[in-house]
């Protein structure tokens, strides 16, 4: 083979090479079920793969600068976050996935919750929702901190105050403790007192490392 040969098989090669990297990851179906598997699994086991935000979340902005991007999510990755079909990871500013591993099935509620919930959402968007972005971390995949919305019998719900309402999930708390939409503790507190959802259990652990029995002490 001469060098010009050689040059332009380089050439083709890095050029090839260079468009699958850029292709987003569900477009490779092989590499993103792997993916949602090796996220769901360290899900199930108790470790939430996905990491928090670089910088602090401005959550005053779905108030004061709405920017509403479509979304069409993929799977679900943990309680709390799912993959979309662009590739990126979207983690829900407002929500925390149980992550109870004593016993697993509390993480598999959680996780089973958000794929239903997702379904739930998509079904009446055609497949795909808006998301009000907060922050977005870099790398590969990108992480995007974001509130999502979908309508439900002709209202508009938030994705996060659906999974806290059936006692799928909890409201997210800033490190201080407080939660970072005071509306969702009242989802939470809500369906604590009907039992619904993980709070029908006798016993599991709060994101934020309380343990609640759930008892005709505690209603």
């Amino acid at each position: 083979m001469n060098n010009g040969a050689w040059r332009y098989d380089r050439l083709l090669f890095c050029t090839l090479l260079t468009a699958l990297i850029a292709l987003p990851l569900v477009a490779r179906a092989d590499t993103a079920a792997e993916f949602v598997s090796y996220y769901q699994n360290a899900y199930a086991e108790g470790r939430d793969l996905i990491p928090g935000p670089q910088i602090p979340l401005d959550i005053s902005s779905i108030g004061s600068r709405l920017d509403l991007q479509t979304v069409s999510p993929e799977a679900a990755l943990s309680g709390s976050a799912f993959l979309s079909a662009d590739g990126a990871v979207i983690k829900l500013a407002g929500v925390q996935g149980c992550l109870s591993t004593e016993p697993m099935e509390f993480a598999m509620i959680s996780l089973a919750g958000m794929t239903a919930t997702l379904d739930e959402a998509k079904a009446g968007a055609g497949d795909a929702f808006p998301c009000h972005v907060f922050a977005q971390n870099p790398g590969r995949p990108a992480v995007r901190f974001a509130e999502c919305f979908f309508v439900e019998n002709g209202a508009v719900r938030s994705l996060s105050e659906a999974l806290i309402r059936k006692g799928l999930a909890f409201a997210a708390r800033d490190r201080a403790g407080r939660p970072v939409f005071p509306e969702y503790l009242q989802a939470e507190e809500a369906a604590r007192s009907e039992r619904a959802g993980i709070w029908a259990s006798d016993q599991f652990a709060h994101p934020n490392g309380e343990r609640y029995p759930v008892n005709s002490s505690t209603n």
